[in-house]
């Protein structure tokens, strides 16, 4: 098979086995994918740490062992499995936040920014490294896939749904009446969100359209990022 992407300003071309490259791809993309699943809560649970919640320790979430998670199932496995059936980062609700114990409404917002925060750094920093690091065009394309991934979950966490670290940052400063009404319909509004965005092309064309534009404004190579997106959904 015949693959040519430009990556970096110039043009690499490989020949392989397609099988392998999905494979390679698919590996790499959900391995790193559980990977920055664990950076993003610890990403919560150290500034909860610093903002002065002390149990986040005794719970074992500053140790990226995903066994302390609250359910491994639902925080991790899911997420993996979604990613691949689905092609959307399925955000997980891997830790507990005491935010009774952090000193102010700010550090609680900054607490809930943490998350999709880590995943646009790591997102640049992929997109960094396809960029100026020589490297075979399977990996430049398991790469650049891995980057949008990360855009793709920091874009569906920074939306202001309850359930969602977007609402997480703005509910310190909303009223008790409105937190009471998004207690109530966060267990089910990211599923709806979730469906909405599978489900409906017009939701789903305006959800990939804002990734791609901070994907673009991050560095990132579309184009590579495509080949990588279709390799992990080889089964479509």
């Amino acid at each position: 098979m015949l693959v040519v992407v430009a990556v970096g300003g110039g043009v690499l071309t490989t020949l392989g086995p397609p099988a392998l490259l999905t494979a390679g791809v698919v590996l790499l993309v959900l391995g790193g994918w559980a990977v920055s699943l664990c950076l993003h809560e610890f990403a919560h649970a150290l500034v909860a740490f610093r903002g002065g919640d002390r149990s986040v320790r005794g719970k074992g979430y500053l140790t990226l062992d995903i066994r302390r998670y609250t359910d491994v199932g639902l925080s991790f496995v899911l997420p993996v499995l979604f990613l691949l059936l689905g092609g959307i980062p399925l955000p997980g609700g891997a830790v507990w936040i005491n935010h009774g114990a952090i000193r102010s409404r700010a550090v609680r917002s900054l607490v809930s920014l943490a998350g999709p925060g880590t995943n646009l750094l790591l997102g640049a920093l992929l997109t960094a490294a396809v960029a100026t690091v020589p490297m075979p065009v399977g990996l430049a394309i398991g790469l650049s896939c891995l980057a949008l991934v990360q855009v793709l979950a920091f874009v569906l966490n920074i939306l202001p749904v309850p359930g969602l670290d977007g609402f997480g940052a703005l509910e310190p400063y909303l009223s008790a009446s409105a937190r009471e009404l998004a207690a109530r319909v966060r267990p089910w509004a990211p599923i709806v969100l979730f469906l909405l965005i599978i489900g409906v092309p017009g939701v789903a064309a305006a959800f990939f359209d804002l990734s791609y534009a901070v994907f673009d404004a991050v560095g990132g190579d579309g184009r590579a990022a495509a080949l990588g997106y279709g390799e992990l959904l080889f089964w479509r």
